[in-house]
């Protein structure tokens, strides 16, 4: 039976890749973006899926609650939540300003919170529910020039791993799908601004000899959204390729 899921920074790349897995899957999908979102939805309402796009900033709470209230308002109670808006940020240490340190918390992993607060109510009173949050390999492993997105990251999981303990007897459970080189437009402006070597480059660097496509880690995505993944809780999967064993 489809249930309805909110998967935010859904408009485009990895987000989007998972909105499109969970609703051939038969599930009324939610892409909240900070633009485009209806598009993507259409795209997916085209291809014979249930979506709705609802524009908004997850590093805004009161932009979070007014989407959450649509959401149920036009789909029916949050049961899955798929947190994987996120933004980039390359700086060297010593010059990271506080209003780029903030941005990069506010939006992966306060963001993350107020999204998690605000469809935790509905998957209480279900008895059932999925919080899958997409953090990153380099929050295992460090990364130059990084330390705000790796730390914004390495909070991800760790909360994740908090949401799973908290809401275990609640049928709820909490995983952390962690990629590591994906070839989204977000990888492609990073090599473009000479942020990163192209993906390609990148790709070639992985064990399985490519980048990771958002199908790859949807897959994983769809996975723990399901009723299959009952028992898995509070754990950090990493689809990266065989970058991170």
């Amino acid at each position: 039976m489809g249930r309805v899921a909110v998967v935010t920074g859904g408009a485009s790349g990895i987000g989007l890749g998972i909105a499109k897995f969970l609703a051939r899957d038969g599930h009324r999908v939610a892409l909240l973006d900070r633009a485009n979102a209806e598009v993507a939805a259409k795209e997916i309402a085209n291809g014979g899926g249930s979506a709705i796009g609802v524009e908004c900033d997850v590093s805004d709470r009161a932009a979070v609650r007014a989407a959450f209230d649509r959401v149920r308002t036009e789909l029916g109670p949050v049961e899955i939540l798929v947190t994987s808006a996120g933004v980039e940020a390359f700086e060297p240490t010593g010059d990271i300003s506080a209003e780029s340190w903030d941005r990069v918390i506010a939006v992966n992993l306060t963001g993350t919170f107020a999204c998690v607060q605000a469809a935790l109510p509905d998957m209480i009173a279900a008895n059932w529910g999925r919080i899958v949050t997409i953090g990153s390999t380099s929050a295992e492993s460090g990364a130059p020039n990084m330390a705000h997105y790796t730390a914004s990251k390495g909070g991800v999981i760790s909360l994740t791993r908090s949401l799973a303990v908290d809401f275990a007897r609640k049928g709820i459970t909490a995983n952390t799908v962690n990629p590591t080189i994906v070839d989204t437009p977000m990888a492609r402006h990073a090599a473009e601004e000479g942020k990163v070597p192209p993906v390609e480059t990148l790709g070639s660097y992985v064990p399985m000899g490519r980048a990771g496509t958002p199908d790859d880690i949807a897959g994983a995505v769809a996975y723990l959204c399901s009723d299959a993944a009952s028992y898995v809780t509070g754990q950090t999967i990493n689809v990266s390729g065989g970058m991170r064993i």
